[in-house]
Formats: structure tokens, C-alpha cells, sequence
């Protein structure tokens, strides 16, 4: 059949993240919750490996819960061509962030297998464990792993709020696999994402070539005060961990003013004990991170954190340090892929935008080990991370047969 003419199925597409879209309802119809290691994640990958089952793919499961559906090659021997992205969601997510790069690999895989076309070298569905981050941090930890980024040991003991860790719960959800995380050649790497930005929806583009990426370094730092009732310590006093905690809230704020438009710097979660009416909290902690696409003014970014750490603690009487970093976004993703992609946009008359991605993705580790590419589609608002997050088929279309032909073509390299 004449190449070009390929297309996938966008009906059965769209049933399949229909599906999806019924496992770990939110708290409105539109919304998702189905964090990593759940109930409702087991349920969500049950589903998934019996699709891929069906399409004839055969099912290995990693160390750190990382699934992984390959379709044999002409020459199996040869280094496999992953495709794919995350199926954990936000506490309060939507229905394609992650899924949507997840469900198109395996649409991908059965327009293939409808066709009758056999590629020269495998092809890998990769369903990467807890992406999201947003019960067990730090974000993209499965593909942190695979990638030698964080070891195994580290990742299995990191403890949700419950007091419950990866391990544990890959063991209770039946999703503590046997294989080896990592450690082996991939011939490349495509990930397909809504953009959760609104460059593409604003500008009618369908496709997205991503052409660089945001550096982003994250610390957690904690607050050290003292407890005291609040009725009878004079303010000179005080010691209050929770003041000193939101003081730094307002100037991490004012950073990403400061670096505005392009820099952001966020505080996305704060805990606090004993976080009780009438007693100063004595021991707070807070989630910070920054983002810029030149990793110079990243790094002064970070410097204009610490820095405001050490203003805040002095004025709230208070100890500050900063117990645990992360970084990604410094990686460049492969300058053939991305060309590929953009050939291929080209030759099927799909419009599209080179533009850098701003969010983190398990791409960015996986580019550390393996050449690896992204493509964006459009969502409506560039909303996400949010009950409201939507795309429609038509939008999605031409970035998902953008990617069925750039991995054909790849992998009958």
C-alpha cells in the first residue's frame, strides 16, 4: 500500500481514551484522579495490558512498575523503537495528559498490525511509572530509574502522605515486575503530549516539533522554628516556622515575576506541625522549583532563592535549609529525530510549530540515554493539570499520524 495513505483510526482512538477516561473518576465528569499505584492505577494498566495483548504485543514489567509492550521485529535482534508516555494523572487531572501519548502508541501499533506491515526492528509501548509526581515525589521517577538518573533503592523507599512507599505499593497493585530497570540499547525514543501550553491552540496548529526544552531545578526546603502558645509569646519572641515558610512563599513569587515572562518560579505544597489552633508550628516544609529555558538565568534564579532563604529566616527568627533538590530540562532532544519529525509534519501536509517545552516530561531522562524526540498536540487553552484540561480528535489527529509515520520510518531504518 502506498505509505503516505497510512492513517490511524481515530474512532477507535477515541473509544480507547473514552475508556480511559471511565477508571478514577474526579470530582467532576471531566476530571481524572488516578494517581500512581492506586487501585484505580492497577485497574488503568490491567486495561492497557490486555489491549496490547490483544494487538499481539507481549507484556514485560520492570523493577519500577515500568510496562513495556513489544511488537516483534523482521530482525528482533536489533534495538527496539519506544513510543509512549504515562497513564498516572494530577489529583484533580485531565483526560489526555500522558494518556493520550500512551493510547496513540498503541493506536500507532494497530494501525500497523491492520495493515500488515512488519517493521525492521521492534517496537516498544512504554507506560512510564509515576510521572505525574503527585503522590510520590519526586515527578518522573520510573523514567528517572530506567535512565540511571535515581537508583532503585531510592525510588522504592520514597513515602506518599499515608506513609506508604513505591515499593510496597508496586508489590500490593501486583506491579512489581521482575525485569531490569534499564541497562539495555534503545534505538530511539517518541513521546507524544498534549502541549499544556496554548501556543498551538492559539496559533490553529496541529503539530508541535519540540525544539528544546525549560530548565527546571526543584528543592525541598524545611523551616525550623520553635512551638509556643499563641496567646502569651510576645511577637519579638516567636519562633514560627509557618511565618517563616510564608514569607519565602511571597519572595519565591516575586522570583518568577522577576523572570517574567519566560522564567516562573512556583511553590507548589507546604506542610506544616502540628499545624493545630492556638500553638506556633515549630517545623514547616515547602516544595519549590523554577523554570527558564536559558539555564543561566536558572541557576540565578535558584541564587535568588537561597538568597531569600537566608532574608527570611532572619527575619522570622528562623532555621532554613534546603534538604533535597532535582533538576531536568537541560537535556537536547536528538537533532535527527526532531528533523524527522518535522520532515514528516511536512510531508503530510500537517502544519506545525518548532517550540520548546516548558513542563517536564519522561523524555528529558529518557534523552540522557537514548536518542529521543517529543511531539506536541494542541489543547484547548492551554489548560491542564486541571478538571477542565480538553483536546478533540481533530486537533489530536495530525500529530498522532505525524508520529505513526515518523516511527515507521525509524524504525525501518
Amino acid at each position: 500500500m502506498n505509505a503516505t495513505a497510512l492513517s490511524v483510526n481515530g474512532a477507535r482512538l477515541w473509544d480507547t481514551i473514552m475508556a480511559s477516561a471511565h477508571i478514577g473518576p474526579g470530582r467532576t465528569p471531566n476530571g481524572l484522579r488516578r494517581l500512581a499505584l492506586t487501585d484505580a492505577d492497577r485497574e488503568m494498566r490491567d486495561l492497557f495490558a490486555g489491549w496490547c495483548r490483544d494487538a499481539g504485543l507481549s507484556i514485560t514489567v520492570d523493577r519500577m512498575g515500568n510496562m513495556f509492550a513489544r511488537r516483534a521485529g523482521a530482525d528482533d535482534a536489533l534495538p527496539a523503537v519506544l513510543i509512549g508516555s504515562h497513564l498516572d494523572t494530577q489529583i484533580a487531572g485531565g483526560r489526555y495528559d500522558g494518556i493520550l501519548g500512551v493510547l496513540a502508541a498503541l493506536e500507532v501499533v494497530r494501525t500497523l498490525n491492520d495493515a500488515g506491515v512488519r517493521t525492521r526492528r521492534p517496537i516498544e509501548i512504554v507506560n512510564w511509572t509515576n510521572e505525574e509526581g503527585a503522590r510520590f515525589s519526586p515527578p518522573m521517577l520510573g523514567s528517572a530509574v530506567w535512565a540511571g538518573v535515581r537508583t532503585l533503592d531510592w525510588a522504592h523507599a520514597r513515602v506518599d502522605d499515608a506513609g506508604r512507599t513505591v515499593g510496597a505499593e508496586l508489590e500490593r497493585i501486583g506491579y512489581a515486575g521482575t525485569a531490569p530497570v534499564g541497562g539495555r540499547t534503545v534505538d530511539a525514543y517518541f513521546e507524544l503530549h498534549i502541549e499544556q501550553g496554548p501556543l498551538l491552540d492559539d496559533k490553529g496548529i496541529p503539530v508541535g516539533v519540540v525544539s528544546g526544552t525549560y530548565g527546571v531545578r526543584g528543592m525541598a526546603i524545611e523551616i525550623r522554628g520553635e512551638t509556643a502558645h499563641s496567646g502569651p509569646t510576645p511577637m519579638a519572641a516567636r519562633r514560627n516556622a509557618l511565618v517563616g515558610a510564608a514569607m519565602l512563599i511571597v519572595a519565591v513569587n516575586e522570583i518568577g515575576f522577576a523572570a517574567a515572562p519566560e522564567g516562573k518560579a512556583t511553590t507548589s505544597r507546604i506542610e506544616v506541625w502540628p499545624n493545630l489552633t492556638g500553638i506556633l508550628p515549630d517545623w514547616a516544609r515547602v516544595m519549590v522549583d523554577v523554570r527558564h529555558p536559558d539555564v543561566t538565568t536558572v541557576e540565578r534564579m535558584v541564587a535568588d532563592v537561597r538568597r531569600a532563604m537566608r532574608e527570611c529566616a532572619q527575619r522570622a527568627q528562623v532555621e532554613m535549609d534546603v534538604v533535597e533538590t532535582w533538576q531536568f530540562g537541560s537535556e537536547r532532544f536528538d537533532p535527527e529525530l526532531v528533523s524527522l519529525i518535522r520532515r514528516t509534519a511536512e510531508r503530510l501536509r500537517a502544519p506545525s510549530l518548532d517550540l520548546p517545552s516548558q513542563a517536564g516530561h519522561d523524555a528529558y531522562y529518557v534523552s540522557r540515554v537514548a536518542p529521543t524526540a517529543m511531539i506536541f498536540t494542541p489543547c484547548e487553552r492551554g489548560i491542564s493539570h486541571n478538571e477542565n484540561e480538553h483536546t478533540r480528535l481533530e486537533d489530536s489527529l495530525p500529530g498522532v499520524n505525524v508520529l505513526l509515520h515518523a516511527v515507521l520510518e525509524r524504525a525501518n531504518r
